[in-house]
C-alpha cells in the first residue's frame, strides 16, 4: 500500500497550494504523475483520491492537489479561471521536478481533463496524458450554473453546486471563452488516452469524440461503461486506474517494482496501524512484510477504501476457522475438498441470547456459517463443525482477554 505525505508548494500567483503525494511502498517509484480534479471539486474527491491510491500500488508515485481557492489551498476560487488552473499544473510539475521527479504522466478528470490536455506543451517530461470524463471546450462547464441557484452581482454571479455556493465571475466566464482544445490537442506530440462513460449526462460522450478525433497517434480511447461522471464507485475508479497503469506503461519509465520492505520497518512479532492523510478514518495496517488498508464505511464518514475493523476482527476468526478445519481434515485423510466461511457480526439484547451470562444491555453477536465441500459423511461433517470451535481465535474471542494499553510517545 503506497504511503500519503501532504505536501505545500507555490502557485505562480505566489499563493500556497496544497497537495498529497501518493509514494508507493518502500518508497522507490518509477515515475511521477500529476492529478487535476474536477470542476468546483478538490484533492479528496473519491475519484482523485483512489486513483492515485490505486496507480501508487502500480509502482507510480501521484500528487493530487487542489486548485487556487479549493479545498486546502491558498486564495478566492472568484478570483480563479481556467488559464489560473494551467498555471496551477505547471507550478505543480515545477514542485515535483524541483523536489523528486517531473511529472512523465498527466491525468485530469472532467475540467481537469481538459487543463492537463492545455498545460501539456508546457511540461516537456510528460509524455502520456489521460482524460477522464473531459470536456472538448472548456465552455462546456457554462450549462452547469443553469441548474444552480444563480445570485448576479456586479462582477459575475454566486452560484449553488452541489449544495455548495461558488463565486463565478466574469473573468471566468470570459476567459473559457478564449480556450479551445481542438486546436491544443492536434498540436500535441504526446500518447493520449480519453475515457468517457457512453451515459455521462454531465459531459456527453460527443465531446470524447471530438477529443479522439483531433489527437493525433498514439491515441487511445476507453469505454467507462456505466460510471458515473464522477466515478463515486469504488469498483469503476480501480477499473480506471488499472487501464491507466497498463496504458501508460508504454510511454513512461514504469516497471512495477518488487515490494519490499525496509528491514527496519518489520516487526514479526507485531501489527502496526498508523492513520493516513487520504481521509477521515484511513489507516494503514502493517503486519510482518504484509500492508493493508483499513477504513470506515461510507455510512459512517468513511472512504471504503480498506476493511473496517470488525471486518479484520470476522476475517481473523474467518481465516482461522478454515485453516483449522482444514489442518485438521488434512492430518485424518478426511476428504474436504474445500471451505468457505461466512460471519456477520451485529450487537443483540442480552435476553435474546440463549447461551450468555450477562442478563441485561446488549451483546456482540457472531454468526458463522460454514460450507463443507467434498465426499464427507454426516459423522465427518458432524466432527469438523465441531473443531471449528477449536481455532486459537474463537478461544481468544470466547476466553477472558486482557488489553494493557501503554503510551510510547
Amino acid at each position: 500500500m503506497p504511503r500519503t505525505q501532504q505536501v505545500r508548494f507555490g502557485s505562480a500567483s505566489g499563493l500556497a497550494l496544497d497537495g498529497r503525494l501518493h509514494i508507493p511502498d518502500g518508497g522507490s517509484a518509477t515515475a511521477y504523475a500529476l492529478f487535476a480534479h474536477c470542476f468546483t471539486c478538490s484533492k479528496d474527491s473519491v475519484a482523485a483520491s483512489r486513483i492515485s491510491r490505486a496507480l501508487g500500488e502500480r509502482g507510480i508515485a501521484v500528487l493530487r492537489f487542489d486548485f487556487t481557492g479549493l479545498g486546502g489551498s491558498d486564495g478566492d476560487f472568484g478570483n480563479t479561471d481556467f488559464s489560473s488552473n494551467i498555471a496551477d499544473l505547471i507550478s505543480a510539475a515545477d514542485f515535483l521536478r524541483k523536489e523528486y521527479l517531473a511529472p512523465e504522466l498527466l491525468i485530469g478528470h472532467s475540467l481537469g481533463g481538459a487543463a492537463v490536455l492545455a498545460a501539456a506543451a508546457q511540461i516537456p517530461e510528460a509524455n502520456a496524458v489521460a482524460t477522464i470524463g473531459a470536456p472538448a471546450d472548456p465552455a462546456h462547464v457554462k450549462h452547469l450554473f443553469a441548474g444552480g441557484t444563480q445570485i448576479v452581482d456586479s462582477d459575475g454571479f454566486e452560484v449553488v453546486l452541489g449544495g455548495r455556493q461558488f463565486h463565478i465571475s466574469q473573468q471566468f466566464m470570459d476567459d473559457i471563452e478564449t480556450h479551445r482544445l481542438a486546436d491544443v490537442v492536434a498540436g500535441l506530440r504526446k500518447a493520449i488516452l480519453i475515457m468517457h462513460a457512453p451515459g455521462d449526462s454531465t459531459v456527453p460522450i460527443a465531446n470524447a469524440q471530438v477529443l479522439f478525433e483531433a489527437a493525433r497517434h498514439p491515441k487511445s480511447f476507453i469505454s467507462l461503461d456505466n460510471a458515473d461522471h464522477l466515478i463515486s464507485k469504488k469498483a469503476d475508479a480501480a477499473y480506471v486506474a488499472e487501464a491507466i497503469g497498463g496504458w501508460a506503461g508504454r510511454y513512461i519509465s514504469l516497471a512495477v517494482p518488487e515490494v519490499v520492505t525496509a528491514a527496519a520497518d518489520i516487526e514479526a512479532d507485531a501489527v502496526i496501524v498508523e492513520d493516513t492523510p487520504d481521509g477521515k478514518f484511513t489507516q494503514r495496517v502493517r503486519a510482518g512484510r504484509h500492508t493493508l488498508a483499513a477504513d470506515e464505511t461510507l455510512a459512517v464518514g468513511g472512504e471504503d477504501t480498506g476493511l473496517s475493523p470488525y471486518d479484520f476482527l470476522l476475517a481473523g476468526l474467518g481465516s482461522c476457522t478454515s485453516m483449522t478445519i482444514r489442518m485438521y481434515a488434512d492430518r485424518k485423510a478426511i476428504p474436504l475438498s474445500g471451505v468457505k466461511v461466512r460471519l456477520r457480526h451485529d450487537k443483540i439484547h442480552a435476553e435474546d441470547c440463549e447461551r450468555c451470562e450477562t442478563e441485561s444491555g446488549r451483546v456482540d453477536h457472531i454468526v458463522r456459517e460454514i460450507t463443507l465441500q467434498g465426499s464427507l459423511s454426516g459423522d465427518q461433517r458432524e466432527r469438523l463443525l465441531e473443531i471449528a470451535d477449536r481455532c486459537p481465535v474463537h478461544r481468544t474471542l470466547t476466553s477472558e482477554v486482557h488489553i494493557e494499553t501503554k503510551l510510547v510517545g
